[in-house]
């Protein structure tokens, strides 16, 4: 799958070395909470188009880009807050998990996004809360959805 990247995020990746920083933004939302949560990677909280993103301690495997594999990624929050536990518990269904990544230099242009995650498999302790981003895989869904029946389709046969 091919990315419009901006200039400057192109000559950062190609460069031998860079003083680019790139960060993850992440938005996590669901109808049972006020206002969704935003942690970033930094180890300072990010302004990015008007939202905070607090600084949040988090370990994330990103899917491989590619058209042939379905999308799994696995995020893992460092329980230092129990804002992120409370929230958890207070949820019925999978949160919402969007992935941004954007430079430092300039928050407010988003490189690369990875929206409409789902966050399964919620287990939490003392010390970190994990859990397993995917997305839905339409590619299972059977074409055509129909069948062509006498029944239904008197007129073809």
């Amino acid at each position: 799958m091919s990315r419009t990247l901006t200039l400057s995020t192109i000559q950062a990746l190609n460069a031998q070395e860079t003083d680019d920083v790139f960060l993850i933004l992440l938005t996590i939302d669901h109808a049972s909470l006020s206002s969704p949560i935003r942690v970033t990677s930094d180890i300072v909280d990010t302004l990015s188009r008007s939202n905070n993103f607090t600084a949040f301690p988090f370990d994330l495997s990103l899917p491989e880009d590619s058209e042939a594999l379905s999308a799994n990624a696995r995020l893992q929050i460092d329980n230092v807050d129990r804002t992120i536990i409370s929230s958890v518990r207070t949820m019925t269904s999978s949160p919402n998990i969007l992935m941004e990544i954007v430079r430092a230099a300039n928050p407010d242009t988003v490189e690369a996004s990875f929206p409409d995650f789902k966050m399964h498999n919620i287990q939490y302790d003392a010390f970190t809360v994990t859990g397993e981003l995917t997305i839905e895989d339409f590619t299972a869904e059977p074409y055509p959805s129909g069948v062509f029946t006498p029944a239904g389709f008197p007129s073809l046969f």
